[in-house]
């Protein structure tokens, strides 16, 4: 029985076709000859046979099919068509499959061409070449399986087409060959191969001009379709023709021609142009050699040229070096070598000392019945290294080594001079290897993602569908594997919008199971980097494979290092060094000092591996650990912003909090890792450790005096309040309502404010706290203030002062005090305002608290300006005005600007009140603040009166 691949699909036994019929049991046995003699899982069979969402009765389905398959190829014993533990196994014996059959031609041929035997050359070509029926499975053009087979055989078939050609023409035999030759280059209009074969072969037939312009159109069309010169065989060629030169059949055959190893360039390369054109440079600029020496010729000297693409798995690293070495390899005459080093990946890492090997023999040019065999390679890797150093001194040699592990695996192969130049591809940055251009690749940006997936589904779709277009890149973010994964998909669903992709990868638990086509996988790209690292003999990269297990718990958030030392419970300076390894084999990325954070689908992966690989108590140990860390480290953060009474945890971090130099400092800190601070107090709810869900929003008070307008500070507080009464925690109910009154006096909802803060009253008076009680009338003075009951509001202040004298207590007295100041400034006794305004300022200047100094001086502005002191109200309102800005308090900004016009107001300058109350009012739209925008109405309006 004979099955063939290599045109439409046909099973033949002895010389009779033998019908396989139905178009779903053909596409069965296409995949299975696909992969003959292994096991193919059924969910593979499914997915060829009905795409991702087969039919409940698939399984059923399935099995039927086989059945039918094996009775039309009489197989009714099941010894050709066995099932297996793995998967549906079709056995092929030898000579049994023409893509076999094929390919075993073509190595043979390869191997003829390497020993400069033409006539086997041409024998063997042409044997391989007569397989060919058309294009591989034609009748199958969108089964996903035979993609990546079809575009190697078509490859393979034209350089046995080339061969072929070749040895027709070393063994003189011209005759034919032009009209075969012209058909090709027609076809192949850049294939340079076959343009320089035709010229030699009308050259040879005395048609010299037009050997010339075939030259001519090639040159044309690689120059403006590519931007290159023809390669050195073309250039050969041309000098051939130009000099009148025709080989005689009987002339000895000349050396192999320089070995031309890259990989295909993809023909739908998107983006990178920044990084192609540095690596282009490089690979492309002329050597500063020593100059020529008197004597004989010497080993070329310099540096040689190095280029390192790191980047992690799926970013495109083989595809941009490949698409350099493609544009730069004319400069390389002597041939470019390639060598795939399998760094990472399930195969083992391969060794120097055989790719030396590897190299050397490519680099023989030697007829073969003069090479030196293998065996007879130094057997010590230096020797050979140094051998190849040798062999590439006086050559322009590209070389491309893709997928290295580590330096180490890498410096062996590099050349001694500056003629020859390397491409280096890594997960790893390599940063011990020495390099004249080092690119570390991130994810597509936004318009070459939507570029690139246009090219590979067409710019129609792209068009028809923006809003599933987005959710595409948004699930693929920006990465190059996923987004090629996700236009084969989309081709070979033709009936698909976007939308209808994007709605699969909307679920973030699935996403990485659909990012998978064929043999292209996201999640075993991720697996080959992880898993080098986990199953590595060095403890530290397996130390550093549980940290990345750890931190996936946290995936879609920034951790600096004293925060992961926390989680991983390790000592800092071990910390670092694991996340910077993880960092050099780019499992995670750091885009700030000292602070590492995930992909966005290596997050979702290294989450994965951590449910799967730790068990759930080290998995809660671990959140812990971060929460208290994080109770702790804002605590301190809050203490330096505003040192309020509060109650702290008697807990020791598992790492050192963060020291705080100023107030700012720890601002900065706050604003940086709130949304770290936000999840832990979304986690700790349901933790063994509720009380830390309220304990850190309590302690956001000093970043919520510059940013409550943002509403962040408020969700926290509601998740505190609603975690301390389901677990009936009295001190954490009394302290996040209070935190809460407060929350809503900043925000101007007066009620809210007052109901919140007088059941935080009652609370505390059952726990026996005067200090808080003495603030919340504070706070209860302040409230009603701003609702216009000034007498209610000193009242309040006057009680809270009283009481807060009577504590003895000096924490809070500021606090206190600040709103009698508030007090008497609603009910315009200015001097007493002033007063208390001036003790309550030197005291915030004395603890560094901007936020406050700001606070006080626009009420001290305020009182100058009832007492008619205008040029130490101006100046008071100044500096806060600047603070305020300096802090970035968009609130306080607006606020202070409404007191400023209201001063200038009050002074006669009509203008600057203008001017104050309009910006006051553009920033109170902009980050949507009602009460203010209210007030600076209130004040355009007011000039308005004025002026009439």
């Amino acid at each position: 029985m004979h099955f063939s691949l290599l045109g439409p699909l046909l099973v033949r036994v002895g010389d009779q076709e033998r019908a396989v019929g139905g178009a779903k049991v053909r596409t069965l046995l296409a995949v299975l000859l696909l992969e003959p003699d292994r096991p193919v899982p059924p969910d593979r069979l499914r997915a060829a046979l009905w795409g991702d969402h087969p039919p409940a009765s698939a399984s059923a389905s399935l099995h039927n099919m086989l059945a039918r398959l094996r009775t039309q190829l009489g197989d009714e014993h099941g010894e050709r068509l066995r099932s297996t533990p793995l998967g549906y196994l079709l056995k092929v014996a030898e000579g049994e499959l023409d893509a076999r059959v094929f390919g075993l031609g073509v190595q043979r041929a390869r191997e003829a061409l390497l020993r400069e035997d033409w006539e086997a050359v041409r024998r063997e070509s042409a044997a391989a070449l007569a397989l060919w029926r058309g294009e591989p499975l034609t009748e199958f053009p969108d089964l996903l399986q035979a993609q990546a087979p079809r575009r190697q055989w078509q490859e393979a078939r034209l350089q046995a087409l080339e061969w072929r050609i070749e040895a027709e023409l070393r063994l003189g035999r011209v005759q034919g060959l032009v009209p075969e030759l012209t058909a090709l280059a027609g076809e192949h209009p850049l294939h340079e191969a076959f343009h320089a074969q035709l010229m030699i072969a009308l050259h040879r037939l005395g048609q010299r001009s037009e050997a010339l312009a075939v030259h001519q159109r090639l040159r044309r069309a690689l120059v403006e379709e590519l931007g290159i010169e023809p390669g050195p065989a073309v250039r050969r060629a041309h000098e051939q023709v130009l000099r009148d030169e025709r080989d005689s059949p009987g002339e000895p055959a000349r050396p192999a021609r320089p070995q031309a190893q890259l990989p295909a360039a993809i023909p739908d390369f998107t983006g990178r142009r920044a990084h192609l054109q540095a690596l282009t440079d490089l690979l492309t600029a002329e050597p500063a050699e020593p100059a020529e020496p008197a004597g004989p010729p010497e080993p070329a000297g310099g540096l040689p040229r190095i280029a390192v693409v790191a980047g992690m798995g799926g970013i495109g690293k083989t595809a941009l070096a490949v698409q350099a070495a493609h544009a730069v390899r004319h400069h390389y005459p002597d041939g470019q070598l390639y060598a795939d080093l399998r760094g990472f990946g399930a195969a083992p890492a391969r060794d120097p000392h055989e790719l030396l090997a590897a190299l050397l023999a490519a680099l023989d040019e030697r007829p073969a019945d003069h090479r030196a065999p293998a065996r007879l390679l130094p057997e010590d890797t230096d020797d050979r290294a140094a051998l190849l150093r040798t062999a590439l001194a006086e050559r322009r040699v590209l070389l491309v080594l893709d997928n290295a592990r580590d330096a180490a695996q890498v410096e062996p192969l590099l050349p001694g001079g500056c003629r020859s130049a390397v491409i280096v591809t890594s997960r790893n940055t390599l940063p011990d290897l020495p390099a004249g251009a080092r690119i570390s690749l991130a994810p597509l940006d936004v318009e070459e993602q939507r570029a690139l997936l246009s090219r590979l589904c067409g710019p129609e779709r792209v068009r028809q569908d923006p809003d599933g277009a987005m959710r595409l890149l948004a699930a693929c973010a920006g990465l190059p594997l996923a987004l090629r994964i996700t236009g084969a998909r989309l081709s070979s669903r033709p009936a698909w919008t976007l939308g209808t992709l994007a709605e699969r990868l909307d679920d973030s638990r699935g996403r990485l199971r659909a990012l998978s086509v064929g043999r292209l996988a996201v999640d075993a790209t991720f697996a080959t980097s992880y898993v080098a690292i986990r199953d590595s003999e060095d403890p530290l990269e397996r130390e550093a494979a549980r940290a990345f297990r750890l931190l996936g718990l946290w995936a879609g958030h920034t951790l600096g290092v004293e925060a992961s030392a926390a989680l991983l419970d390790r000592p800092r300076e071990q910390t670092a060094d694991l996340l910077e390894l993880l960092a050099d084999v780019h499992l995670v990325q750091t885009m700030e000092q000292w602070r590492y954070r995930f992909h966005d689908l290596l997050g979702e992966f290294a989450a994965e591996r951590a449910l799967q690989e730790e068990p759930a108590e080290a998995r809660e140990a671990a959140a812990l650990r971060l929460g208290v860390w994080y109770a702790l480290a804002l605590e301190a953060a809050g203490t330096a912003i505003d040192p309020a009474r509060a109650p702290r945890l008697a807990e020791s971090p598992a790492a050192p909090v963060p020291v705080f130099t100023d107030p700012q400092d720890a601002l900065d800190w706050c604003r940086r890792e709130l949304p770290v601070i936000k999840e832990v107090i979304r986690r700790a709810a349901g933790s063994s450790r509720p009380d830390l869900t309220w304990r850190l929003a309590i302690w956001l008070l000093g970043y919520a005096h510059t940013f409550w307008w943002t509403g962040e500070w408020d969700a926290c507080l509601y998740l505190g309040l609603e975690s301390a009464r389901e677990h009936g925690d009295l001190l954490g109910q009394a302290w996040t309502l209070r935190r809460l009154g407060t929350s809503h006096g900043m925000a101007f909802r007066n009620d809210e404010a007052i109901e919140a803060l007088e059941a935080a009253l009652a609370l505390f008076e059952e726990l026996d706290d005067d200090p808080s009680k003495a603030s919340l009338l504070a706070y209860l003075s302040m409230t009603v203030g701003q609702q216009g009951r000034y007498g209610q509001a000193l009242a309040y202040a006057q009680a809270a002062w009283k009481l807060h004298q009577e504590t003895g207590e000096e924490e809070g007295r500021l606090g206190v005090r600040s709103a009698l100041g508030g007090a008497h400034l609603l009910n315009e006794d200015f001097e007493a305002a002033h007063t208390h305004f001036h003790a309550v300022l030197d005291g915030c200047r004395a603890l560094g608290n901007l936020t406050h100094v700001a606070i006080t001086l626009a009420n001290l502005g305020d009182s100058l300006r009832g007492l008619g002191r205008q040029e130490d109200a101006f100046a008071a309102l100044d500096e806060s005005l600047a603070l305020r800005r300096r802090l970035g308090a968009m609130s306080g900004i607006a606020d202070c600007l409404i007191i400023t016009g209201r001063a200038h107001a009050h002074f006669g300058r009509l203008p600057q009140a203008r001017t104050c109350f309009e910006q006051a009012a553009e920033i109170s739209r902009d980050h949507d603040i009602p009460a203010l925008l209210q007030q600076s109405l209130d004040g355009l309006e007011l000039l308005r009166d004025v002026r009439h």
